[in-house]
This record gives structure tokens, C-alpha cells and sequence, in this order.
């Protein structure tokens, strides 16, 4: 037992020794590493992680990311193919590729950025003064696609509303490949390229938004004459709907009417059958309740039928 203890405390003083003097160099899972000796390259660029061993005092270990990084660049100014200047905020996701390439090209992170911002901003520039300045605002025909009503709309809508045929998407990815092709001499690799923002000088800032005002006030007008046609045939199917329904129940009020009157006179006539002189008693009562009252005047002859039981009482 006191010799396996005496064996690990040797192998650790060994290591300690080992990184003390510069012999060992740890890597870990996110680097990379080019050994130089006086300045010089020696070998192949280490990627594997763990413990390594290099010549103590004239050997360094210069050490570089694995992971994605960052490039943020300023914002430009930059004039458009129909000369509208803007201002272009770009972004991009870069990687050390070629760790020995990157160690003697531009040798750091900082010295990286600034070869970035030489690439990038000269791509960006490249791309955008190709394209008319609507192909860097928006990315497709949203509203011409909308327009789907005759062709009279669209040809309308065409006409009041610049169509595009290379959206932002488009330049990003004309970004990324033009730049694409300086930065591996560096030993860089660009993975990703976006416009972050774009804004506009003042003065086309106003003309754009009032383009963009326009654009809304047309699509938002043809939408309430589209919601309006729409009222117009809800409308007008509800009104065909409520006569229908009027017209029907209307019949069967006039066929419920029918039977009851119909019953009334088979109940009338069974009535009368029964005893006429009753019937004839009591529908004459009613004709005096329904015309006679304490301020009527009737002035009739004593041989009158309606007058006929009021004799009787005498």
C-alpha cells in the first residue's frame, strides 16, 4: 500500500515538475494548439484533448478556439444601386479552420477582427450597391402574393408596389459566399453572415416611410372593399334567408288559421244542429254585448229580429 501511495506521489510531483518546466501542456475540449520553436511552427496542429508533451524553455504552445466566434461589425454607409444611401449593421459566426494558417497569417483574435472588417465590410459593400435599396429592406412579395382577387388587381397592385426578385436573405447569402472566398487564406472559416440593422440616411428615411405608408393604406383599402363585398353577400343571404323563413311560417300561420276557422264553423254548425233557437239565442246576446253599451242610442221598430228578445222582457 505504501508503495502504490509512493508511486501516485511521484507520478504528480513528475506532472507538477512537467508543467512547472513547460514539458506538459494541457488542452481541453473547446482548443487547439500549434507548438513553435523561436517563433517557428513545429509539427501539426494539436486538437485532441488532454495532457501533451513539448521541449521544455524553446518550445510554446500557442493556443487558439475551437468553438463558433463572434464578428460584429460597425455600421457603413452605403449608396444603393439607385443611389438611396443607407446605413448597413452587419453581423457574422466565424471559426478557426487552419489553426497553423490563422498562427501565421494574423496570429490572434484581434488581429482577426480587423482582417473580418476589411473582407465583410468590402462584401457588403459589393452586394448591396448591386441591388436597389427595397431588395435590402424586405425579403419577399408578401402583399403582391395576396392579391389573388382578378387580374386587374393584380396588375394594379404591380404597379404601386415595387416587386423584388432578390430579397435581405438573398444578400446575406451573397454576403457570406463573396467573403467566403478571402477569408480561408487566413485559416478562417465563416459560417454565418446577417444583416443585424439597416437604417436610413434622413433624407431618404422619409421618402421610405412614406412609401411604406402607402403600401399599408392600399393593401388595408383593398382589404375593407373585400370585407365590404363580403358584408354585401352576408347581408344579402341573411335577407333571402329571413323572407324564406318569413314566407313559411307565414303559411303555416295561414294553414293553422285555415283549421281553426274550419273548426270553429264544424263546432258552430254541430252547435246549431243541436238546438237552433239556443244558438240563435246566444249569438244574438253577443251582437248586443259587442254593439250595445250605457251610451248607445238604438232607435228600432218593435218588429225588428234584432230587437225581438227585448220584447220578450216586457
Amino acid at each position: 500500500m505504501k508503495i502504490i501511495s509512493g508511486i501516485v506521489v511521484g507520478l504528480i510531483v513528475i506532472v507538477a515538475l512537467g508543467f512547472i518546466s513547460g514539458a506538459i501542456y494541457l488542452i481541453d475540449e473547446t482548443q487547439q494548439v500549434v507548438v513553435t520553436q523561436f517563433g517557428k511552427p513545429i509539427g501539426d496542429p494539436v486538437a485532441d484533448a488532454g495532457l501533451h508533451f513539448k521541449t521544455p524553455l524553446i518550445q510554446q504552445a500557442n493556443y487558439f478556439d475551437k468553438r463558433l466566434l463572434e464578428w460584429d461589425g460597425d455600421p457603413n454607409q452605403i449608396p444603393t444601386k439607385d443611389k438611396k444611401y443607407i446605413w448597413v449593421d452587419t453581423t457574422a459566426r466565424w471559426k478557426i479552420k487552419d489553426p497553423l494558417k490563422f498562427l501565421q497569417s494574423v496570429n490572434n483574435e484581434i488581429s482577426a477582427h480587423a482582417r473580418l472588417d476589411d473582407i465583410l465590410n468590402s462584401a457588403t459593400r459589393d452586394v448591396v450597391t448591386g441591388q436597389l435599396l427595397v431588395e435590402s429592406v424586405r425579403n419577399t412579395n408578401t402583399i403582391l402574393e395576396s392579391q389573388q382577387e382578378s387580374t386587374e388587381d393584380v396588375i394594379s397592385s404591380e404597379e404601386a408596389i415595387e416587386h423584388i426578385d432578390v430579397g435581405r436573405k438573398d444578400l446575406e447569402s451573397f454576403i457570406l459566399l463573396e467573403a467566403k472566398v478571402l477569408a480561408p487564406s487566413y485559416g478562417i472559416e465563416l459560417v454565418d453572415v446577417r444583416i443585424k440593422r439597416i437604417n436610413y440616411v434622413e433624407d431618404v428615411r422619409k421618402k421610405v416611410y412614406e412609401r411604406m405608408i402607402a403600401e399599408r393604406n392600399r393593401a388595408a383599402e383593398r382589404y375593407r372593399s373585400e370585407g365590404q363585398g363580403k358584408r354585401a353577400e352576408i347581408e344579402g343571404q341573411r335577407e333571402k334567408e329571413l323572407k324564406l323563413i318569413t314566407s313559411e311560417a307565414y303559411r303555416k300561420a295561414e294553414i293553422l288559421k285555415g283549421d281553426a276557422d274550419a273548426e270553429a264553423v264544424k263546432i258552430y254548425a254541430e252547435a246549431y244542429g243541436q238546438d237552433a233557437d239556443f244558438y240563435t239565442f246566444i249569438k244574438t246576446l253577443n251582437t248586443y254585448r259587442d254593439t250595445v253599451d250605457e251610451n248607445s242610442t238604438i232607435i228600432l221598430t218593435t218588429d225588428s229580429d234584432y230587437y225581438k228578445y227585448l220584447k220578450r222582457l216586457e
